[in-house]
Parts: C-alpha cells; structure tokens; sequence
C-alpha cells in the first residue's frame, strides 16, 4: 500500500502527521502538487510536481494508483474515482469515504456546485479546527491499522 496526497490543498497540520506516520510505518507517502513544497528528507517521503491546471494533480493520483492504496484529499470527486479503482480515501477532517457513502458525498458536492453556478451563495467549508485534525489522525490510525 502507498499513500497519495492531494497536496495543493492539504492542511500542513495534516501533511505533518503524515509525515509523521511515514516514518512510523515505512509506507511510501507521496505528495502530489502544481507547486513545489517542501517535504522533510526521507526515504518514505515522496514530492511530484506536475503542471498547473484543472484536475492534473488529480488525474496523475488516479493514473498512478493501485487498489489498495490510501489517498488524502478533500475533492470528493477524486475520492469517487479513487474508490472506483479500488483505492481508499480520506479527508482532512477525518471522513473515511467508502462504497456506501460516496455517492451521497458526490451527489451533495454536485447539487452545491450547481447552486453556486446559478448565483446562490452557500458559503465556504468550514474552518479546519483542532478536533479535525485529531479526527484526522484517528482515522488514519484506525485505517492503518486494519490494514
């Protein structure tokens, strides 16, 4: 199993406990960006550039990714495509998302995208709090640990 990141978006609480869990596990953890960043030295630490624009940093985790492994993200739509190749996913609030709730998270994320589309403000997500990232870090736990 690897672990892939959605790095351009990824809370640096949560790129710091996976960090962490790459050197306590030894599970190669590769962060996937448009632009650089910084990752301590490591051989279980991983950076991929790739170039700017809409979804590559997505569409080269999909590209790249093998049934089994974890990814980090909070794009719903790369964590849909993620389950479908038989990978997992989960966000940095701490959410495992899986074959029985995906299509709901999906299906709300699209309905929301069609009320902005038409002019309707329905606001941000809401701010990343401690109890998230401890959420998080549970849940990364607990998955690594059935694992």
């Amino acid at each position: 199993m690897q672990i892939w990141v959605d790095a351009d978006a990824c809370p640096k609480a949560v790129k710091e406990i996976l960090f962490r869990v790459a050197e306590r596990t030894t599970i190669l953890t590769t962060l996937v960006a448009n632009q650089f960043l910084q990752t301590p030295p490591s051989r279980y630490i991983k950076f991929l550039q790739v170039k700017s624009g809409y979804d590559v940093a997505d569409n080269e985790i999909v590209k790249r990714l093998i049934a089994g492994d974890l990814v980090i993200t909070a794009d719903i739509p790369l964590a849909y495509e993620v389950i479908e190749k038989g990978g997992h996913a989960i966000n940095p609030r701490g959410e495992l998302y899986n074959q029985e709730n995906i299509k709901d998270r999906l299906s709300m994320r699209d309905f929301m995208d069609t009320l902005r589309s038409s002019g309707i403000d329905t606001g941000g997500p809401a701010t990343l709090h401690s109890r998230d990232i401890q959420a998080f870090a549970n849940q990364l736990d607990k998955f690594l640990a059935q694992q």
